[in-house]
Order: structure tokens, then sequence, then C-alpha cells
């Protein structure tokens, strides 16, 4: 199984090097040691190089090269004025490379008349300096490359652009680039129609008579095809139901497929599984779809020679007959009550509950209730496996369907089942509320340790637990836990089967020109090709003038494809080839006759507009391109990130910022978005508030924050900042002069004075100590635990520091060999190591400031796995006659156990030549009339135990036509 996600913690399974924390500039004195540090991770592990003014650095006395786990360091020793520059360092191997750009600027060196730097009176902004720095790229094969920045100086400088230290001009053809400048110090430099020499480190280099300055960036080439909505296939499933998407992709090294839903990525979770299945097809299913789930779907796939996209189109139709009002999607905390409830069409229509395929029943878990036509499903002491897909049914099949999220101390939980094939790495992610929890991890029912097949790893709050190599026999159930926490999870190991049935490659070829800046391809299969193998044909496009080959479209259906000019990267000329593969490898190539010119730019399609708002408001500024890009906000000078007070989106072609919480230091401020070959800016205007008389006398709980602040007339003016009479360093520029204390202590108390000039502000601060509070449970809480296992009662304080006494049935509990009582930061844990009948009853946590939390514990005995006791092996392997009956029975170890059949890992249902029969303990899957189509896998399935019948059908019972064998089914597949 492949992982993938925006903002991996950890590359599981490698690739081409990337670079993990690029090196900041560093500036040292003189003399100093000064370290250029690099974080680069790949598989194999790269070899990295360190450059300076194009010359590789070894280590000796000067330099040293040394290696800290992924980070790469660059230790200088002494340094001097030549030491001043760029430093370059290169990471390469087997499947790919890296660069990454660093700056080292040395101070303090005696100029040639004796006069130190920091004597020469230079007004500071004269001197040449970037307040926009050029941004890396990443860039398609093919696509043009901009880099844009913008530098202030007096006189303005003279600006150069330089690649890998050498200048553009030497290395290429005058046609191939161009350097502009416009108004407000903007300039920039374009490369036309990129290829993959053009990838490395680009160096802006600006000149004026006081001073130089240098900022670099990355570019890298890759060749990314792209998807059209209108060009792919479409699907339509009923709500409720399941949709499987699956995609065949074959290459060397063995590419990495991720996909995608409307351009967004999907990670693995209660309704999306994603797997590799037996057949070498990456799949994946989406559970209980509902009407949201209408949309386009990308499966990609890459390696370090190449990249392919297929994309398939589902909508979601509703049921006949629907739901007056269906449910909704419901968000609690752990240990709350959540309450699902919608409405049927007549009082008199009775409805079923089910947690996806788990039909509920009421108990003291679930309280079902039905008044008139309302429908209600109440669910008591919510827990993290709760977390899932609901579904209330009436009899004639209609649906509503709703999630119901579970927060609290795990925040991202383990999906509800995965699938891998043997041989395959099983990974398992989960994410906590906070950093340093105890958290444990088990595989049916026993603790797991790091071994060499069993990888553990935490990171923060990021918690990963990898089997390496897995067998048939890892199937189990894996579970995390993390203090009364815990989210569980199926693991299915399936086998791989395969035959040898080589491609034949396409004939016919012809190409259709006569519609504007698109072709129409054609073929024909080859006349003696094989049927019995799925295979696909694979179109592949060139740029003339190039050596390179992209793959841009791929079918097993249709014999044609249209290649329209919004699906290059690039204007120009472009040939087209196709060939035939199978899992098991490729036919030759026939290429098209001619060629044809396709092409698009990037435009903006809705500019930057200002925004005015007063002190204190949110300012939201959008931007909508032709196609869809990355692109990087910037404030004045400062580049932007997500997170804070600054909220960033990309919807597809859409771009927004929302500044949240403006100030009036933010008036005027210029908003600037950057794309590749794409620039826009905009105005931001804050109206100043009003100061109140109340902000002389601050009066704060300890943790909280401290603002402090007055207004001055002019921005320039000194401002000196008291406390108790002591001066006080603080760093603050413009009118509105802040002092802030982030974290208020009880040593922050006192009489605070803000002082420009003859006139002064005084500032009274009062810090006070809140009671100890219990915050976490809100509520009383009811909890079940298995006799003989470990039980944990935790709360949550306001405050690490305080105390608390534990009370069970109104007397205080002390610590024994059965029972301890843990103290963590604010956490608050009772532990009884072996719990019993005698340990039920009501449990009280309480403080000194008179805060509790209740609550009950009741012991129940666990329930007995539910095992299959014949046949004893947990795979058998038959082989029978078409036409004969065939037979499987599994008996188990519980008579009411349910029981579910499948087929080559989808579940079968009864018709009339297979019957699904029940005698005590015993379940037989009976085919009464067998053909070839009946060979595959069936599996008897218990919630925790399995067998597995590899069954062979030799022989037709009834002869198939030609006609059978001349068509290949869909490449894309729904199952319902």
């Amino acid at each position: 199984l492949k992982a993938h996600s925006n903002g991996d913690i950890m590359d599981i399974f490698g690739g081409a090097p990337r670079v993990l924390g690029y090196p900041r500039p560093v500036v040292a004195q003189c003399g100093t040691v000064a370290t250029l540090r690099c974080q680069i991770d790949g598989d194999p592990r790269p070899d990295v190089i360190w450059e300076h003014k194009s010359i590789q650095i070894l280590s000796d006395g000067h330099y040293k090269l040394t290696e800290e786990g992924k980070a790469y360091l660059l230790t200088i020793t002494g340094v001097t004025p030549q030491d001043a520059g760029q430093y370059i360092c290169k990471a390469k191997n087997s499947i790919g490379e890296t660069y990454a750009a660093a700056s080292l600027k040395v101070e303090g060196e005696v100029q040639p008349n004796g006069v130190k730097p920091e004597e020469v009176d230079l007004p500071s902004d004269d001197k040449p300096r970037f307040l926009i720095k050029p941004l890396s790229l990443r860039v398609d094969r093919g696509e043009d490359a901009a880099f844009s920045c913008k530098i202030w100086g007096t006189p303005t400088p003279e600006v150069t652009w330089e690649k890998d230290g050498k200048k553009l001009n030497d290395i290429f053809e005058s046609a191939h680039f161009s350097v502009s400048n416009q108004d407000g110090g903007w300039f920039q430099l374009k490369i036309y129609r990129t290829r993959m020499p053009d990838k490395g480190v680009y160096t802006c280099r600006a000149i004026n008579c006081y001073s130089e300055a240098l900022a670099g960036a990355v570019l890298l080439i890759e060749p990314v095809p792209d998807v059209s909505a209108s060009k792919a296939k479409k699907f339509a499933v009923a709500e409720g139901k399941h949709a499987k998407f699956r995609c065949f992709v074959t290459g060397k090294p063995k590419p990495d497929i991720f996909w995608k839903k409307d351009g967004v990525p999907l990670e693995p979770g209660r309704r999306h599984l994603i797997f590799e299945d037996r057949e070498g097809y990456y799949t994946l299913k989406v559970l209980y779809c509902k009407v949201q789930d209408t949309g386009l779907y990308v499966c990609a796939a890459s390696n370090a020679l190449g990249n392919t996209l297929s994309a398939v189109h589902l909508s979601v139709k509703g049921p006949a007959v629907r739901f007056t009002c269906p449910l909704k999607d419901v968000e609690v905390r752990e240990r709350d009550v959540a309450v699902l409830e919608c409405e049927v069409p007549n009082e008199s229509i009775p409805s079923a509950w089910y947690l996806e395929d788990q039909r509920l029943m009421p108990s003291s878990k679930y309280g079902m209730e039905q008044k008139g036509t309302k429908r209600r499903l109440t669910i008591h002491d919510v827990g993290t496996d709760d977390d899932g897909v609901y579904l209330c049914e009436m009899p004639d099949g209609g649906k509503s369907i709703a999630e119901l999220s579970v927060k609290g101390t795990i925040v991202r939980k383990l999906p509800r089942k995965l699938e891998v094939l043997e041989g395959e790495n099983a990974v398992f992610c989960v994410e906590v509320e906070s950093d340093d929890m105890e958290i444990h991890w088990f595989k049916d029912g026993f603790k797991l340790h790091e071994s060499h097949q069993t990888i553990l790893k935490s990171f923060g709050k990021t918690h990963i637990l990898v089997f390496v190599n897995v067998a048939y026999q890892d199937s189990g159930v894996v579970t995390f836990v993390a203090g009364r926490s815990k989210t569980s999870s199926r693991l299915k190991v399936k086998g791989t089967f395969r035959k040898h049935c080589p491609p034949i490659c396409p004939v016919g070829v012809k190409m259709d020109m006569d519609r504007p800046n698109s072709a129409l391809l054609t073929w024909t299969p080859a006349p003696n090709s094989q049927t019995s193998t799925r295979s696909i044909f694979v179109v592949e496009r060139q740029e003339v003038g190039s050596q390179e080959w992209q793959k841009c479209f791929t079918t097993e259906t249709t014999t044609s494809a249209e290649i329209a000019g919004d699906s290059v990267q690039c204007e120009g000329d472009y040939r087209f080839r196709v060939c035939c593969i199978n899992k098991y490898g490729r036919s030759g190539h026939v290429e098209f006759p001619k060629a044809v010119h396709l092409g698009e730019e990037p435009t903006i399609h809705r500019s930057l507009k200002g925004c005015e708002v007063t002190e204190g408001e949110d300012a939201h500024f959008s931007i909508e391109l032709s196609a869809t890009m990355v692109g990087t906000w910037f404030l004045n000078s400062a580049q932007l990130q997500h997170g804070g007070r600054y909220s960033i989106k990309q919807s597809q072609t859409k771009h927004s910022l929302v500044i949240h919480e403006t100030c009036a230091a933010e008036d005027t401020a210029e908003v600037t978005f950057i794309a590749n070959g794409v620039r826009d800016s905009a105005v931001l205007k804050v109206k100043r508030s009003p100061l109140s008389d109340s902000d002389s006398d601050k009066r704060v709980d300890i943790g909280d924050a401290i603002v402090l602040y007055c207004e001055v007339s002019h921005p320039c003016a000194k401002v000196s900042w008291f406390k108790d009479g002591k001066e006080l360093q603080v760093d603050d520029e413009g009118t509105m002069r802040r002092l802030i204390i982030r974290s208020a202590e009880a040593s922050d108390a006192g009489s605070y004075t803000c002082q420009a000039g003859n006139n002064s502000i005084d500032f009274t601060v009062n810090v006070r100590e809140p009671p100890v509070m219990i915050v976490e449970p809100k509520d009383d809480i009811v909890m079940e635990s298995y006799i003989s296992e470990e039980i944990h009662l935790q709360c949550e304080l306001s405050r690490s520091s305080g105390k608390v006494r534990w009370f069970k049935d109104g007397q205080v509990m002390e610590e024994s060999n059965n029972v301890q009582l843990i103290s963590e930061g604010p956490y608050r844990r009772l532990t009884i190591l072996n719990g019993s009948a005698e340990d039920g009853g009501e449990y009280v946590c309480e403080t000194d400031g008179d805060s509790y939390s209740k609550g009950y514990l009741h012991p129940v005995l666990p329930e007995p796995p539910v095992k299959i006791i014949s046949p004893s092996e947990s795979e058998l392997e038959l082989t029978h006659l078409a036409s004969e009956r065939l037979e499987l029975s599994c008996e188990i170890s519980h008579v009411d156990a349910p029981v579910r059949w499948y087929k080559d890992s989808l579940e079968v249902d009864e018709g009339p030549n297979l019957v699904l029969e029940v005698e005590g303990a015993k379940r037989r899957l009976v085919i009464p009339l067998t053909t070839v189509d009946d060979t595959g896998e069936y599996i008897c399935d218990t919630e925790d135990d399995s067998v597995a019948f590899l069954v062979t059908i030799t022989g037709w019972a009834h002869p198939p036509s030609d006609n059978s064998l001349t068509h290949p089914r869909g490449f894309w597949e729904i199952y319902l």
C-alpha cells in the first residue's frame, strides 16, 4: 500500500531525493565558525555534495562535511570575506536528483582604507536589497518558467541572472529566455519551453555603486500530463452503495500511485480504501457513497522516468423514495452522547440502523426511537471507534447516510480495514492531540515492540506503525491506544497470482487534424491479440525537437483519443505514438504520421482587488487563474505561510488569502500573489480604531498574554518602556508601539511606563493565579472494561501544578500493587492493572478548587472470538471440472455468529447458481453448475477468523463463441 499526503512527516517508501528543510541564510562575523544545514531524504540514500562558486567542497582544515541522520552540514571555520556568497547543496541517487541553495554573509571584515563597514555612513536605503526574493519552481517539461523578484536600491541596481554560477548568455540561446523589469522595482527572468537540462540553481545579482545583493532559487523540471474532466469516463452509482475504481500501471522503477478527487489528494480513511490488489491493479474503494462524492477521480502514477494520469467522473444518484428529512453529519467529543435523526415519508414505514455494514440493535449503547415519521439513533459514551458512517435504511432500499466525527485524544484515526499484497509494507498512521502522550500499539490483543519486521516511530503528535514485507499470516486486528482512547483497523494480506501473457502492438494508426488546437488519434488492435489477459493502450506525446516522450492518454475500451491544446503545458508542435501494455510487459511503439500544433498560456481570469477594513477585522483577497498552478502570497516583502493569522487556500484555479485580526501597522500594505509567469498586487487599507480608557489597567490570569500599547505621532519617534522604573528592551516600529508578554507570570505584575520625549503613559498590571479546574472530561462518563484488562481513568487540569485526590464510592484511594496514581503535566491518571468485578463503582477526581469529574465503571466478561473449527487450514486449493457441483463448507465455534463469503475480495450475493446454506454451526457456499468463470479465491470470513479456498475450474461446460473474446472489459470498473 502506497500512502501519500500533503506534508508527509515520514517517507516510508523513499524515491528521488527531496529537500525536507532548506538551508537558511547565515550571517557570520569574520574569523568565527559558520554552519550551513540542509535536510534531504531519498531511497536509495542519496550522495550529497556542497559547491561554492561551481567548485566542489572537500573536507579539510577550513571545511568540514558531516551528517546527522537526514541532515547534511557544511561547517566553515575561521570565515573570511572570500567565503561569502552562495553555496549549493546537491543530492543525487539512482532515481533522481535535487538542489538547494543558501547564502553566507561575512561581517566585521576590515576594508582597504582601515574603516570597518559599520563606520561607513551610508543611507540604508541606498544599498541593494531584495524585498521579495525569487521563489523555487517545479514545472512540467515544456512549460514556461518565470522567476520574479522585487529589489530596492538607490541608484537603481543593475540586475543580472546566472545559472549554476554561469551567465545565461554563455549557456542559453537568446530565444530561450528573456529578462525584464517593471515599475516598482520588479524584475523577472522567463525561460521558454523548459528542457530537462534547464533544471538547476538560478541566481539574481543586484549591484549598484554602494554594494551587491544576491538571491537564489531552484528550478526542477518534471513531465506531468494533465487531465480534462470533459474527457473522463462517466459512471453512476446509487447512494449508499460502494464504488470501486481500478487503475493498471506498469513501470520500472515501480511507480508511486496517489489518488485525487477534484484535484484534492485522497488519503485512506473510514470511507476511502486505497490498495493494490492481487492482480496488480491499484484500487480505490469509496464506501457508502453520498451525493457529495460526485466528482472527478484521478489516479496519478509517477517514477523517475515519467508520469501518467487516468480519470473517471462519478455521479451518485439518490433513491426514488427519499427521506423527508435526511441524516446530517454529526461531530461530538469523546465520552459524549451522539444523536442522529431523520424523517421518513410515512409514519408506518419501519427503518433499520447500520454502522457501515454492521446492523445495530437496541442496547445500553444504542437507543432507537420512532415518533411519527421521525427516526432517532442515540449513541451513548461515544468512543473513537464509533467514528464512522451510519445509515438509516427503509425496506425499499432507500438510505440516508451521515458521518459521525469523534473529536478527542486521537485526531487522525486508523482506517476500518487495510488490504495489502503479500511482500508489501503495511503502514498505519495516527495523530493525537498533544505531544508526549503515553501510547501503545497492539495486534490481536498483544502489545507490539520494535523489531526487524515491525517499525514503531513517533514524530511529536504523529505515530507510525509499519509491518515490513507482510505475509498472509500477518492478517489480524491492529489497535492503537492513547490514554483511554483507542482506534482499530483490520489488516488483510492478499496473495498474488500471475500468468504470462505478453502484449501485441496495435496497427492502423491515423491522425485527424481537421479541428482547431486538437488532434483525433485512432488505431486498431492487432488481429491476433490475446484477450485472456487484460491490456491497455498508452498514447505518448513528444514535442518536436525534444528526445523525451510523455504519457498523455490511457484506455482499455476505446481505440481513439482526442488530444486538445489545453492538455499541454506550453505551445509547440507535438507528435504522438501508441503501444499496448499489460502487467507483464509492453509492446513496440507505433508512431502517428505528421505533427500537430497545440498550446495555451496561463492568464489571470479575475485579478486581485484592494481591501479596506477596520483594525481587528479580517481582510479577504482572492485571485482566479486560467489554469491550475501553485502560487505564493506576500505581505509587503514578507512571504506568507498558512497558519496563525494567515489562511491560504487553493481550489483548482482559485486562490484566496485571509489576514485575520488586522492591525493599524498594516495600513497601505501591499499584498502580492506570484505564480509561474503570473503576478498581481493589491493594497490593504486598515482604519484605526480608537483606544479605550481602560487600556491603562490590565488584569490577567497566569498564562494569559499581556498587550500594552500606545500611539505616537511619528513612526520614527524614539520610545522607551519601563517596568517599576527599570528600562526594558523592546523593538517595535510604526506609530503604534506595543509591549507584548505572551505568557504572564506572577513576576510580571507591576507598573509599566511608555515614554516618548517628555510624554509618557502609565499602565498597572495585576496577574492573578486562577483556581485549578478540571477541563476534561466536562460531563460524567460511563465506561465498560473487560475483566482482567488494565483500566485507565484520566482527567485533565487547567494547570500542570494542580493537585487532585481520587475517590471510589466516597473512599479516598491510595497507591497499591494493583493501583497506580500517575501525574503527567496537566493530566492525572488512575490505572488499575488487573481489573475485576469488585472494581466496579463510582470514581471521582477532585481538585483543591472544588472542581471534580465523576465516572462510573462497569466490568464485563470479554466475548470469546469466533473461530473457524473446520477446515483447520487457513488456505486450501481445490480443482473441479466445469458443470460439476461445487460445495465449500466451514464449521464455526459459535452457532449464531455471522459469516460473510467473498469471491476475489467482493462479497457474494445469492442467486440461481449460488446458494448460501446455514446448518447449525456449519456454513456452506454451493454452486450447482460450475463454469470456468467460477475460478477464483473464495473466503469464509468471521470477524475474528477466515479461511481461503483457491478454486480452479478446468474445462468448458459450453465452449465460448468467438465473439466472447473480442471485447475486453472496461479499464475502469464500478462495483455496486
